[in-house]
């Protein structure tokens, strides 16, 4: 039994190093669903507007999942406790990138508000680097 016993334990904080997780992948795909729905709002070619939708889903889900894997991933425990507002904000998020928000809509609007909510997150991941 010996020999499978660890020499060496380890510890750590994350299950990957920390370098690996940054709201900028969320905020480069919101960025550019709210382009799309700029470039939607004025273009009048049905075709465009299918295939702009098209894409505005398919990076509105890249953003809930750049989030989620940061809310269940990277926060833990103690960054819920010092930011109670964390798991509204994130919630918030995921929403606004969902079939209730950005997936919903064509307006800009829509897309800002991501964006705004991916800073507010943004500001406390960093926050959180610092400590």
């Amino acid at each position: 039994m010996r020999i499978f016993a660890a020499k060496t334990t380890v510890s750590a904080h994350c299950d990957l190093p920390c370098g690996v997780y940054d709201p900028a992948q969320a905020r480069i795909e919101a960025e550019s669903v709210k382009a799309i729905q700029e470039k939607y709002q004025g273009n009048e070619d049905p075709i465009f507007r299918a295939r702009a939708v098209q894409i505005k889903d398919q990076r509105s889900e890249l953003v809930k999942h750049h989030l989620e894997v940061l809310w269940s991933d990277y926060f833990k425990a103690p960054h819920f406790e010092k930011y109670p507002q964390l798991h509204t904000l994130f919630n918030d998020a995921v929403k606004a990138a969902s079939a209730t928000g950005t997936k919903a809509s064509n307006d800009p609007a829509t897309g800002q508000h991501l964006l705004d909510l991916i800073a507010e997150i943004d500001k406390i991941f960093w926050e959180t680097k610092q400590a």
